[in-house]
């Protein structure tokens, strides 16, 4: 029990305090992995053009709310991603909208700061979205679409900041994604 003589409890850590961390250590680690390369910079891959810096999250808005678009379509006429949607709605529970935004905002730029600013130009496309998609295996098998998805995007978001130079519409389409995909899911139960 406290007492005024004793110091108080630090409070427990916020879901958000845990995401900035975890994602802000994905970060850190991928500038890491870029400075050991010798090319700290994770947001230009290449040498993009000025009009396609500008483009380039643009892009990615686009390629993420058509991404959703496919989302919704599958949920609506495939079980398999009926039940994913479900697995996720349980598993996350309730999320208020600042806690799904700042998970968005997060978990795109962390995840594209390592796999496409740090990984992409030293591994290349493909180990990329391999190493991507481990990152995102579930508990249980039915979350393999959700790890075949993320082979899939790992290896689009690698070509579209390989076509645009920067990983500014990665970022863009990640956080759309994830944005827009946490609201549908944790609002709907399907």
């Amino acid at each position: 029990m406290y007492s005024p003589s004793q110091p108080s409890p630090a409070p427990p850590l916020s879901r958000a305090s845990l995401v900035i961390g975890l994602y802000g250590a994905m970060g850190l680690v991928g500038l890491l992995i870029a400075a050991g390369r010798g090319n700290p910079d994770l947001f230009r891959i290449g040498t993009p053009s000025g009009s396609m810096l500008l483009a380039g999250p643009l892009i990615g808005v686009a390629v993420g709310v058509g991404v959703v678009g496919l989302t919704r379509l599958a949920t609506k006429h495939f079980q398999w991603a009926r039940d994913l949607h479900g697995s996720f709605h349980d598993l996350l529970g309730p999320l208020t909208g600042k806690e799904i935004l700042i998970l968005a905002l997060a978990s795109s730029i962390g995840e594209e700061l390592l796999f496409r600013g740090a990984l992409l130009p030293w591994l290349g496309v493909w180990p990329q979205a391999i190493v991507f998609a481990l990152l995102h295996i579930g508990p249980g098998k039915r979350f393999l679409p959700w790890t075949v998805s993320a082979l899939v995007l790992g290896a689009a978001f690698g070509w579209l900041a390989v076509w645009t130079g920067s990983i500014g519409a990665p970022i863009a389409a990640h956080f759309m994604i994830n944005f827009l995909n946490l609201r549908y899911i944790v609002r709907e139960r399907v």
